[in-house]
């Protein structure tokens, strides 16, 4: 069954397009970095970013999210929302090392080719802040750059998913999947 990851910048609109996409039918897997950082400020830690094992945090997470839904469903795509390749590209943002878990990881997807493609999701431009998402307008530019850069730098050409109307842009992830476009209403 193939996945496909949604990625770009922080508050591009990924969560919302993976709703819609699940109100289709489609079979998807929760983004793990922002359950990661609301549950270490629940427990007490203001930048649970700057944490060590942050990093093997999420993609431990994301790889149990990802085998459950894999193990819940008999045929279909299924849309991820953000990948090993995302938390490589955060680590790099943040200039942490990479830990010997998360490379394992980012390799273990690109040399068994786990995804089928990738949808690049475009900023909308603005960024609206939450308690995880600390981060400007001008920095999520930058991120979504570094973003891209790791995703070609590992072989990945991203399907660009411009910015507009919510509907139109689930479109455009179905046409890019090859799959029929939904009635959403």
């Amino acid at each position: 069954m193939p996945r496909y990851v949604l990625t770009g910048a922080p508050g591009a609109g990924k969560t919302a397009i993976l709703r819609l996409l699940e109100r289709a039918g489609h079979p998807v897997v929760e983004e793990a970095a922002t359950d990661v950082i609301a549950l270490e400020q629940s427990l007490g830690v203001p930048e649970p970013w700057s944490s060590p094992g942050f990093a093997d945090a999420i993609v431990t997470l994301q790889r149990r999210r990802e085998e459950r839904v894999i193990d819940g469903v008999a045929g279909g795509a299924i849309f991820v929302d953000r990948s090993p390749v995302c938390t490589l590209a955060l680590a790099r943002q943040l200039g942490s090392p990479v830990s010997a878990l998360l490379q394992a990881e980012v390799d273990r997807v690109v040399t068994e080719h786990v995804y089928s493609g990738v949808f690049f999701i475009r900023n909308l431009g603005f960024v609206e802040p939450t308690a995880a998402r600390r981060i400007s307008f001008e920095e999520s530019l930058a991120f979504e750059e570094l973003h891209e850069r790791t995703y070609r730098e590992l072989g990945f050409e991203p399907i660009e998913v411009p910015a507009g109307p919510l509907r139109w842009r689930v479109a455009q992830v179905c046409l890019g999947a090859g799959l029929p476009v939904p009635e959403l209403g």
